[in-house]
């Protein structure tokens, strides 16, 4: 049996397309498209996107940026993918699954598990769309009564 290796995908624990000259598309790339995704949705509720930091760490290079309105802020990171999701009102900190989760009782699309690195974007959309309004657009009260004890403040 002859196995034929994708040209556009590399043999490693976590592919990711290559771009033209056959390198892995950078973090800050990633974040840019993503953000293009992400931004109807949330500039529609009058949030601002904010550049962070772009940077190496042990894990390699990584992108930061977070979508901002008044004293609330969605922020993310991308490595291969998107990576960290975290919802932020006032002192109140929720990740994305702690957030879905309290919203609806299950977990969300994102992230999904996809090698295709947007599609993580994608899922936070969808996720945004389903079940999003208590953040986009609900009281900084509705939100913290999300958060199950004061232990989760501040995160």
């Amino acid at each position: 049996m002859v196995v034929r290796r994708d040209e556009n995908v590399r043999p490693n624990r976590r592919s990711a397309p290559l771009n033209q000259e056959g390198e892995m598309s950078p973090p800050a790339k990633i974040l840019a498209d993503g953000v293009d995704i992400l931004r109807a949705i949330l500039e529609s509720h009058e949030f601002e996107y904010v550049r962070g930091l772009e940077s190496a760490g042990s894990g390699g290079r990584f992108a930061r940026g977070s979508f901002v309105r008044e004293d609330r802020h969605l922020e993310f990171s991308v490595r291969r993918a998107l990576g960290l999701v975290r919802y932020h009102v006032g002192s109140v900190s929720l990740s994305h699954d702690e957030y879905v989760r309290a919203v609806s009782g299950f977990s969300g699309e994102y992230p999904g598990y996809s090698a295709e690195p947007l599609d993580g974007f994608r899922h936070l959309l969808s996720d945004l769309r389903e079940h999003g309004d208590i953040f986009l657009s609900g009281s900084t009260d509705e939100f913290e009564r999300l958060v199950p004890d004061a232990g989760n403040r501040g995160k």
